[in-house]
């Protein structure tokens, strides 16, 4: 068998490969130690007929080297083979000299040659090398940076976002700004679907919240931070991201698949203000079963590289029907041990309110963002009281005090219970 294009995995970690790991499914007659060869090779050096120039050198430094070969499920006799189709689970081993520390080749190399290779298959996970993962900007504030700058040591910070989400001037949206700024709130952002429009320029809307900041810090003694959305397409991304800077901006927001890894990492090499990486769109890159990547890539160890201190993340419990299992697995790549790349702090939103406090609490930790879009502003007392109903909440479960019992202490809990915990 050609040392060259297998090899065992002990003779690969630590050494400098990206090992890649896939899922297959393909026709039970299909070779697949041919099908694993033809990806490893298709995807580094080579093509689907035999070409001239390729030396031993060559194949030693630069190709794909296939791993492991899993049958799901783990037969062994072809006796025990009923079904037409075979799945397996496939690991290669790419050489990083083949790449930059970047997204793009990166990307491109584990998923992008299907025509060459005639692989449909779905990204699981990659390894990668402690040195080329270090090599990202990886988060510059993360849970400790964001925590240092909000001054909130120890409970879950309260995000909210503007609603409605569009159409609103940047007057309009600093009066609700300051109307949700007077409750016990600590972050507020755009809404993902608010980038730069002409009625509504990203840095204008600096300027007038910042404002209204102010004005409900010297009515209340809290500050607010704000976060912008700096989305836009990859001709003016930058100068947006400049400008939103000289105005002020102390945190921004990207819609991170929307305009890509690579963009994401850029923006956190040039500023200093923590980044929100925002996962709408996302689901492009993993809703398919037979195509794309994993959502623990797309939402969690990606943005964690590419330079995201703050992640925002889809639960199973609002309307989005993410599996628990893989919004955990999400929320383990953000933020658990990773060589030396700093831990992401969570964001958590779809399904946010006042009666899921605790639950979230229990699962994620103390070191998560609670991101409440309508049970912040459709709280019928008001934005505020929406704000205030939330904190007390968190506050009630890092006490032990149960939220019924919390509720009738705080008219603002009771009302929102009434509603949402259902």
């Amino acid at each position: 068998m050609d040392q060259y294009l297998f090899s065992l995995p002990e003779n690969i970690r630590e050494k400098d490969f990206i090992v890649a790991t896939y899922y297959i499914k393909i026709d039970r007659d299909v070779d697949i130690v041919k099908k694993a060869s033809s990806l490893a090779i298709g995807q580094t050096i080579g093509t689907w007929v035999p070409v001239p120039g390729i030396t031993d050198d060559i194949r030693e430094k630069y190709m794909g080297k296939v791993i492991q070969i899993y049958d799901v499920p783990p037969v062994d006799l072809s006796t025990q083979i009923e079904e037409e189709e075979r799945q397996y689970l496939i690991q290669i081993a790419y050489p990083t000299a083949n790449f930059t520390p970047d997204f793009p080749l990166v990307i491109t190399a584990l998923l992008g040659n299907d025509a060459s290779t005639s692989a449909q298959v779905k990204l699981l996970d990659i390894e990668f090398p402690k040195a080329f993962a270090e090599s990202f900007p990886g988060p510059r504030y993360g849970i400790e940076g964001i925590r240092k700058l909000t001054g909130v040591k120890d409970r879950p910070l309260l995000l909210n976002m503007i609603k409605p989400c569009t159409g609103l001037t940047p007057e309009e949206g600093a009066r609700i700004f300051y109307e949700t700024a007077l409750g016990e709130v600590d972050l507020i952002k755009d809404d993902e679907l608010l980038g730069s429009p002409g009625y509504s320029p990203a840095y204008q809307r600096v300027k007038a919240f910042k404002k209204a900041a102010q004005a409900a810090y010297e009515k209340t003694g809290r500050k607010v931070l704000y976060i912008v959305n700096v989305t836009d397409g990859a001709l003016t991304i930058m100068d947006t991201v400049n400008k939103v800077i000289e105005a002020g901006a102390e945190a921004i927001m990207v819609n991170f698949a929307a305009v890509g890894y690579s963009v994401l990492a850029r923006i956190a090499k040039t500023v200093h203000v923590p980044i929100l990486a925002h996962c709408a769109g996302a689901g492009m890159f993993y809703e398919g079963i037979q195509s794309g990547m994993s959502s623990t890539l797309a939402v969690g160890k990606l943005p964690r590289l590419a330079g995201a201190d703050t992640v925002m993340v889809n639960t199973p419990y609002g309307g989005y029907p993410m599996l628990r299992q893989k919004y955990l697995q999400i929320i383990q790549q953000l933020t658990f041990p990773f060589y030396d790349i700093k831990p992401v702090m969570p964001s958590i939103g779809g399904g946010v309110h006042p009666g899921m406090v605790e639950k979230y609490m229990k699962e994620l930790g103390n070191d998560i963002i609670l991101a409440a879009g309508g049970a912040i502003q459709g709280h019928p007392m008001g934005a505020a009281a929406g704000a205030n109903a939330m904190m007390q909440a968190i506050k009630a479960v890092m006490n032990g005090i149960p939220l019924r019992q919390a509720a009738g202490e705080h008219k603002e809990l009771e009302e929102a219970l009434k509603l949402w915990n259902k």
